[in-house]
């Protein structure tokens, strides 16, 4: 039957209607695919020192440490807590807490997690003794860990604690079975790398990259990528060539001379924040000869000025902040008078930014009994924070400007840290972020006690019991206005007495392919799984 024209030309154009959306769908699918196909390479700023999750507690480890393994508690872009492993926790008294664990989670073997595995990552730190920077500080409260069921865990700490969930938001959990055997080594190899977390480890290669693949497994959102490439790109000229080029997709700590001409190409996109990272010096207050110092001849000093708080302040008073923000971070940075970034739990607002003022200085120094100065050499990190040896050259020209004849030592941050932390050097930069003031304190001014895990990072060898009761007393609070008012006292003190030297806020950037989106981190890491395409 010969259709009449009008119904043939509608089944013609359903025809090819059909045909369209088939093509389309076809398109669509085949595109979905690439996407989710696609690799990502990022470009780090720091070296990954170690795969073991629980060995050094600095910020490039733990930000790989989070594609691979979980937490209890995790945290988002803006510092605030969120479910991790456990999907809830409460107090249930003052000294007690109660953790519901996710259920159904798998390690990248196949095996369950269990809250046997949890019990045994918090007790694992404590047996790393030879870290250079344990994360014991938070883990030591904890006197007791309780299963109460399969999917129930119960910590109790020996005296009131408030903010034990932050503190297990930092302890990675391993498995067991994996791990009660494995030594840091097989972390580095790869042989013990099995977590939870969204990424499975393929390769490491210090100093150059770690190669990642999704995780099909994962409990929570799974990532777009089925590989991730992480290049360590610590020269900041070769990150930014990297990232033009098309040999990376994205990168962080992103080169403030860059910043400008990155902006103007359509090409690439930054995303920015002001992060939780104050730069700062220790200054070594022991009672002892400063491996540092020396007389104006370059001879030892039997006694260590910097025991002095009129030197320290005097050293305080000769840098200009100002002129070190707009010059040096060109204008990355905020000048800072606290240990914590503003907004952060115990920043006290009292305190303000040490002015520049060198004929004040010099003047602390002649009161000291130092009116001709002596001699210092200022030690930091070539490859960590932003500009930071250009940074340390600059202070170092500051202090010889009072009198403080002051040389200058940057190491790579895989040797540097471990000196530093064996008390090697008299006046070392540090960068500190936290999401509570308490904590920061705890690890920088609190009174070193390895049973306690106090003053984990005080290179300075700073003690005072009183800003160590405000600390406690902060810490023992349930209450957040209470907590606060402790740990800003405590800040009061101990930056009165320049327990450390603040120097500036960063503020975090990130650039990366116009096709691509980031959340900017308050924390600063830089996490693949938080890379959307645009």
């Amino acid at each position: 039957m010969t259709l009449p024209f009008p119904a043939r030309a509608a089944v013609t154009l359903r025809t090819v209607f059909f045909a369209l959306a088939q093509a389309v769908f076809l398109l669509t699918t085949i595109g979905a695919t690439m996407a989710h196909a696609a690799d990502l390479k990022l470009g780090l700023a720091a070296d990954v020192s170690s795969l073991d999750p629980h060995y050094l507690n600095i910020a490039p480890n733990i930000a790989l440490s989070s594609h691979l393994f979980d937490a209890l508690v995790n945290v988002d872009a803006s510092g605030k807590l969120i479910p991790g492993l456990a999907l809830s926790w409460r107090a249930v008294d003052a000294t007690t807490w109660e953790f519901k664990l996710r259920p159904g989670v798998k390690f990248h073997d196949g095996s369950p997690f269990t809250v046997e595995d949890a019990i045994f990552s918090l007790d694992r730190p404590a047996t790393l003794t030879k870290s250079p920077g344990p994360f014991t500080s938070y883990t030591r409260q904890i006197v007791d860990k309780q299963a109460v069921d399969a999917l129930t865990l119960r910590l109790t700490t020996a005296t009131p604690y408030g903010p034990l969930p932050l503190d297990v938001s930092t302890i990675f959990i391993v498995s067991k079975t994996i791990t009660e055997n494995a030594s840091t080594e097989d972390f580095n190899s790869g042989k013990a790398v099995v977590g939870t977390g969204p990424f499975k480890f393929v390769s490491f290669l210090r100093g150059n990259k770690v190669e990642l693949s999704r995780n099909p497994d994962y409990w929570g959102e799974k990532a777009v990528w089925d590989k991730v490439t992480l290049r360590v790109i610590a020269n900041n000229a070769s990150r930014t060539a990297a990232l033009l080029a098309g040999d990376v997709d994205a990168i962080e700590s992103v080169p403030t001379p860059d910043i400008a001409r990155i902006k103007r190409n359509p090409d690439f996109r930054l995303e920015q924040r002001v992060s939780w990272r104050t730069i700062f010096w220790t200054v070594d207050q022991a009672d002892h000869s400063s491996p540092d110092v020396t007389d104006l001849n370059g001879k030892p000093l039997a006694t260590n000025p910097l025991r002095d708080p009129r030197v320290r302040l005097a050293m305080s008073k000769a840098i200009n902040r100002q002129a070190v923000v707009s010059r040096v971070m060109e204008g990355l940075a905020q000048p800072a008078s606290n240990v914590v970034a503003p907004g952060i739990l115990g920043y006290n607002d009292a305190i303000k930014v040490q002015a520049y003022d060198p004929a004040g200085a010099k003047k602390l120094l002649a009161e000291a009994g130092y009116p001709n100065g002596f001699g210092l050499t200022l030690h930091g990190p070539n490859n960590r924070y932003i500009n930071d040896e250009q940074l340390i050259q600059t202070v170092a020209q500051f202090f010889s400007r009072i009198g403080i004849r002051t040389k200058v030592v940057t190491l790579p941050l895989a040797v540097y840290f471990g000196r530093a932390k064996a008390s090697e050097f008299s006046v070392a930069l540090l960068g500190w972020g936290t999401l509570a003031g308490d904590f920061g304190l705890r690890s920088l001014v609190g009174t070193t006690n390895p049973q306690t895990g106090w003053g984990s990072w005080n290179w300075g060898n700073y003690s005072n019991p009183k800003v160590d009761t405000l600390i406690r007393s902060s810490l023992a609070s349930v209450d957040p206005t209470e907590r606060n008012n402790f740990a800003r006292q405590a800040a009061g003190i101990a930056l009165q007495e320049n327990a450390v030297i603040p120097m500036h806020h960063q503020i975090a950037t990130w650039a990366m392919r116009s096709g691509l989106r980031y959340a900017a981190r308050v924390d600063e890491f830089t996490f693949a799984h938080q890379f959307k395409p645009q």
